[in-house]
């Protein structure tokens, strides 16, 4: 416990103790009333100062209806009765639920960040042949750090020297480690394992990976779901409703009835303290953050509560092919020239795509094999969707697919085997082509017939690459329907048009982060895999998955099943018990203290309900 637990625990203590002194005075010393009375007093004081204080406060600013106005009635109410022990005891009790819950959240929102216990404290600064330790924020793009073994990855950046092994699963929840060696490319947060690196710095802090998830956990309280929004106003709502009904409910009786006003005055107290909706609004949040939490450990980021609740809602799912249902580091397989040797061909495409940030310009760039010299390629101009342009050794090379060829008055009609197609012009003349095959991932391969079993409807797949490829995915998976050759803004058109059609239908959509921001953003639910090197698709998705693997697409969609069932079950739980203690409560069965015991057990059942269905 922190030192404000601490604290609140103790005063309740004193308030207990307090309570207890006036009870044996009032037993034994009866001419002691006043001495009886101060203790009773400093008691209720002591237990409920802050529920008072909130009260007025809210009562100044009228906003007083809701469960801290309903506790405090109910106790001046059993002040009002001389009932002093009760008083204490709705205070007193109220407290430890409300202590309880809040624990119960806490450790809900701290699990979240300790899984990710990856915030760099410092930096190991190579400065020409010394070792300076500084802080992450000061260090630069080009700066040169040292990663001992053990420590934490601080930094995006290349590997210059060394070999290790990297512990990814703080990050993305595998437990396999990653061979890495010199030209490799690593994200910070990880934990080197075994091996000195030497670093090249990509990004500064502000722009790291590690910096973007810490942002993601922060921030994972803003977007709230429709159903804790519904709580809270239902809350707002419902609280004078019920301030109406225990006025009826002492009114009628006494005044049409002629029952005791003292007994009716209890009643009422007891439907206030009954009817106040603490398991409601607690336990709601609580189970929003444990399954957060569950997946956070399985290395997937939800950016809100209210995409858990889309995503359970989800009949829609869109794929990007490649790097999502497709490994994404496409092989080259056959390359084509009359003009260039196989080996000067791959030269130039390798030089063209050295540039580009895409699966496809990696691949080639891999293929090469040999160091790229960027100072014979200038003026690189990326037509997305289609290929690139540049000046390499002073001469003008297209490099792209089918269209970028059509358009540039050269047509490549000869394309008759499966595989991407990268054709050349060279001085404004076709050179020739390479062909390129991407595998399919092995946990694709059932993943149709999982989330089919897990209610989505139909699976779509979205691809720029050509149609007998993308068919023969499609087949391979079991996929409802694929469309190919589509350009980034053509995806973004068939999601809207999807969206328009299957009005009733949420729609997700799951990419690789390579330009897929916008249609990311257009989907009721954009899955980013693997790739937060890329900016723009990481601010525009709102679930992050840290890896690669697309299963965990359906393992976010039962997580998210399973909160909407936990809180529904929590919903009906609540209100089932509130109804029948209340119910024996009007007819004098309960007092007002059991009804605040049975009011904190209620709550309490509900959180367990969700730490259940969430635990490890």
């Amino acid at each position: 416990m922190n030192i404000n637990q601490k604290r609140f625990i103790f005063r309740l203590s004193i308030s207990l103790l307090f309570m207890l002194f006036g009870i044996f005075i009032f037993k034994n010393f009866v001419s002691f009333n006043i001495l009886y009375f101060m203790f009773f007093f400093a008691s209720y004081i002591l237990a409920g100062y802050d529920i008072i204080f909130k009260s007025f406060k809210h009562i100044l600013k009228f906003k007083f209806l809701d469960e801290n106005f309903l506790m405090f009635i109910a106790t001046i109410g059993a002040l009002f009765l001389n009932q002093f022990v009760e008083a204490i005891l709705i205070f007193l009790l109220y407290q430890i639920g409300e202590f309880f819950q809040n624990i119960a959240l806490l450790k809900s929102k701290k699990n979240i960040s300790s899984t990710f216990s990856i915030r760099p404290s410092f930096v190991n600064l190579k400065v020409y042949d010394s070792i300076k330790k500084v802080d992450p924020v000061t260090v630069l793009v080009g700066d040169v750090i040292i990663i001992k073994p053990g420590e934490i990855v601080p930094l995006d950046g290349i590997v210059l020297k060394g070999n290790s092994y990297l512990d990814c699963s703080c990050v993305n929840g595998e437990s396999s480690l990653l061979a890495v060696s010199k030209g490799d490319r690593i994200f910070s947060g990880v934990l080197n394992v075994d091996g000195t690196l030497e670093l090249k710095v990509e990004k500064k802090y502000e722009n790291s990976t590690v910096k973007k998830i810490l942002d993601l956990i922060d921030n994972v309280e803003e977007k709230k779901s429709k159903t804790e929004q519904l709580v809270r106003k239902f809350a707002k709502i419902y609280t004078p409703i019920v301030v109406f009904l225990a006025f009826l409910i002492f009114f009628i009786p006494f005044v049409f009835f002629g029952c005791f006003w003292k007994m009716c005055l209890k009643k009422s107290l007891i439907f206030l303290v009954m009817s106040c909706p603490c398991a409601l609004v607690i336990s709601v949040p609580v189970s929003f953050f444990l399954a957060i939490n569950k997946a956070a450990k399985n290395g997937i980021l939800f950016k809100g509560s209210i995409f858990l609740e889309i995503l359970s809602k989800v009949k829609i799912l869109i794929f990007d092919k490649t790097g999502t249902l497709t490994r994404g580091s496409l092989t080259v397989s056959k390359i084509s020239s009359n003009v260039f040797s196989n080996e000067k061909l791959l030269e130039i495409v390798a030089l063209a795509e050295s540039k580009i940030n895409h699966p496809i310009a990696k691949s080639i760039v891999k293929a090469y094999a040999k160091e790229v010299n960027l100072n014979r390629i200038v003026d690189v101009k990326e037509v997305f969707g289609k290929g690139v342009k540049a000046l390499i050794d002073g001469q003008e090379v297209l490099v792209g697919n089918s269209k970028f060829m059509e358009e540039a008055g050269f047509n490549t009609f000869f394309e008759d085997e499966i595989g991407t197609y990268i054709h050349v012009i060279f001085k404004g003349e076709y050179v020739g082509f390479v062909v390129l095959k991407d595998e399919i991932k092995l946990d694709a391969v059932n993943v149709v017939l999982n989330l089919k079993n897990n209610g989505v409807k139909k699976v779509i797949m979205l691809t720029g690459d050509k149609k007998n490829v993308g068919e023969f995915v499609a087949k391979k998976l079991s996929i409802d329907a694929a469309f190919c050759e589509l350009l980034p803004f053509e995806k973004v058109n068939m999601i809207e048009q999807l969206k328009k059609e299957e009005k009733e239908e949420k729609i997700a959509f799951v990419g690789d982060g390579v330009n897929d921001a916008a249609s990311l953003k257009m989907a009721d639910v954009g899955f980013v895999m693997g790739n937060l090197g890329a900016d723009a698709a990481v601010e525009a998705a709102d679930v992050v998955l840290m890896d690669d693997d697309v299963e965990k697409v359906n393992f976010s969609i039962k997580i998210s099943k399973k909160v909407m069932k936990t809180i529904k079950q929590n919903i009906v739980f609540s209100l089932l018990c509130k109804g029948i203690i209340f119910v024996f409560g009007v007819f004098g069965f309960f007092d007002a203290g059991f009804a605040v015991f049975s009011d904190a057990l209620v709550s309490f059942l509900a959180i367990f309900n969700a730490f259940k269905a969430f635990k490890d």
